[in-house]
């Protein structure tokens, strides 16, 4: 592999390690767009099969969502903190920015028949979840049980593409502390999380790799459908329309995120034709 695309399977990585960690984002999707997601679900459901043909490409991919989860999403987090509106637009705007390439992806295989109806079903569905989760007031103390949650959560927004572990935990009261454990290397939440993310990874990516072969048009725009719900959950609109200032500061940061997508996925087709 070119040292070029290494370097840029390595930013794509790191994207997809931020995206997992992000509230509201999911690293499934941007793995979709980089097309890092066929490849690595059919490493995880068949690796004695796969890891000499697939392991070498996505390696760089993998050391680079590594950094992006343990390392550079610390950094993000006082970024949130102190510009929380800001950096949210930034990655909505990102993930606007790929709905095209994604629906592509989609229809690469021709349109089935019950194509748009399981999108606009996984679209209702998803809404009707992620507004429950965010209208609920539940919380939970945190412990080995719910740990063991929080990892498989985070296995499964990268397996299925558009479910944010984050907007599910946040409701709960178990993102702040899974994800401090997490940056501070605390046992006590890396262990279970570990576990949880294994045993998400050992039993669901041959159920959704087995989904693509069967019905891959169905599959991906049900997962189009998850994106376009988890994207409008995820939008600050009260940020946008507070006042004119701060609605025109937050709007270009969702341009830029635009913007840096269409370039993202400009360099990325490039480089696959190389």
């Amino acid at each position: 592999m070119r040292f070029s695309k290494y370097l840029l399977k390595t930013v794509q990585g790191a994207l997809i390690g931020l995206g997992a960690v992000l509230p509201g984002i999911s690293g499934g999707v941007l793995s979709v767009v980089f097309g890092i997601y066929q490849p690595a679900m059919e490493l995880l459901a068949n690796p004695k099969k796969c890891w000499r043909s697939h392991l070498p490409i996505l390696l760089p991919a993998f050391i680079g969502a590594v950094i992006g989860f343990m390392g550079v999403a610390n950094l993000l987090a006082s970024l949130l903190n102190r510009y929380p509106d800001q950096s949210v637009c930034v990655f909505v705007g990102l993930i606007l920015g790929m709905l095209p390439s994604l629906l592509g992806e989609a229809g690469k295989q021709g349109i089935a028949k019950g194509s748009y109806t399981a999108l606009l079903t996984a679209t209702v569905i998803t809404l009707c979840l992620l507004c429950g989760l965010n209208l609920s007031s539940f919380a939970i103390v945190p412990n080995f049980f719910w740990y063991l949650f929080c990892g498989f959560c985070l296995a499964l927004s990268l397996i299925a593409p558009g479910m944010s572990f984050s907007t599910l935990l946040m409701p709960l009261g178990l993102y702040t502390p899974f994800v401090d454990g997490i940056g501070h290397l605390i046992p006590q939440v890396i262990l279970p999380a570990g576990i949880g993310a294994l045993l998400a990874f050992a039993f669901l990516p041959k159920l959704v790799n087995r989904l693509f072969e069967c019905h891959y048009s169905v599959t991906f725009h049900a997962i189009v459908g998850v994106v376009i719900a988890a994207t409008a959950v995820t939008v600050p609109y009260e940020a946008l329309t507070a006042s004119v200032k701060g609605g025109m500061q937050n709007g270009l940061c969702m341009v830029g995120g635009i913007v840096c997508s269409l370039l993202l996925e400009r360099y990325n087709s490039q480089a696959q034709v190389r």
